[in-house]
């Protein structure tokens, strides 16, 4: 009787805090599952495995060539910055990953991030909560400026699946479109819609940047103080894509220099956030721990693809593979 596969999960609690079973993965083999794994216990937790799942726990060269075992790796999520391809290539070990699970809850996520930067419902309740709308003497109040979307241009940087989604909710609330992406699919079918050519011409005429983009080599922290010179001083920024897009120092001097008017992100450069990231103290700045992706939903079908990617590769047919 052929032995049962060792499946060794690195980092599992964001994917399951306790709600999202681990059923699909553990009829395919047999499971240890961590929590968390330090970047120097990689080793030791995986070294009877030979299939590893990793989301955010990196996999280096030194543990890959550690690891005698593994034959396969499956990441957590659709970026798969934490592994070392390279080095997984040159060993014959497909990597494969999930590359369509949270459109729909990132898009929306977006749109919770920009609703609380143009309402401020968030605020507002706490205004009518600590006593300033009942001291107000007035049956209306408002604590921050409000804008109406309509009529407004969303720019999208990266018009991939997310994207795109994000661009459909900015046309349905009334928006212009304008997208950045250097492969340019098909445009939509909606209108107002326009490409830019460059990220400056971009954020030079959107009221909104939504950063929508993997993170590469090529725009590492391009979010940067000429960036955002372009911007207007009314426009917002919102980041739901990857920390390292954005440098961080340059977005708070813009907020805090009031170059913008305000910018929301899910993400940053160190996860989880440094009590010194200059973002905790920008003016104008909300900030969530990287949770667009998490609703229970996105984790369920996060699930069944990495059980779908594991049975392909057991069947001799990876999929998803990126190396």
């Amino acid at each position: 009787m052929k032995a049962r596969v060792r499946i060794v999960v690195l980092d599992g609690y964001a994917l399951n805090p306790g709600d999202n079973p681990w059923d699909p993965i553990s009829t395919l083999g047999e499971l240890s599952v961590h929590d968390r794994t330090p970047e120097a216990e990689v080793v030791k937790h995986a070294a009877s495995a030979e299939v590893v799942l990793t989301n955010k726990t990196p996999l280096s060269q030194r543990c890959i060539e550690a690891l005698d075992k593994l034959t396969f790796v499956s990441v957590l999520a659709t970026g798969f910055d934490m592994v070392d391809i390279k080095t997984a290539r040159a060993r014959g070990i497909p990597v494969s990953n999930v590359p369509e699970y949270g459109t729909e809850s990132v898009a929306q996520f977006v749109f919770a991030l920009l609703l609380e930067l143009a309402s401020g419902v968030g605020e507002h309740n706490r205004a009518a909560r600590d006593g300033r709308w009942a001291a107000s003497g007035d049956f209306s109040v408002t604590v921050q400026p409000l804008v109406e979307l309509a009529g407004k241009t969303m720019g999208i940087v990266g018009f991939g699946r997310i994207g795109r989604r994000v661009g459909e909710i900015a046309h349905g609330f009334g928006m212009r479109v304008l997208a950045l992406d250097p492969l340019r699919r098909q445009p939509p079918s909606y209108h107002p819609f326009a490409w830019a050519d460059r990220a400056e011409d971009l954020f030079q005429h959107s009221d909104v940047v939504s950063l929508n983009s993997s993170l590469n080599a090529s725009n590492t922290r391009f979010v940067d103080r000429r960036l955002l010179r372009s911007a207007k001083p009314s426009a917002f920024l919102i980041n739901a894509a990857r920390g390292g897009l954005v440098n961080e120092a340059d977005l708070a001097d813009a907020l805090n220099e009031g170059r913008l008017a305000g910018a929301a992100l899910d993400v940053v450069s160190q996860e989880p956030i440094r009590r010194e990231n200059p973002l905790l103290t920008a003016k104008h700045c909300l900030l969530t721990p990287h949770i667009a992706w998490a609703s229970l939903e996105a984790r369920r079908r996060l699930m069944a693809t990495t059980a779908a990617n594991i049975r392909a590769f057991l069947d001799g047919a990876p999929q998803n593979v990126v190396n």
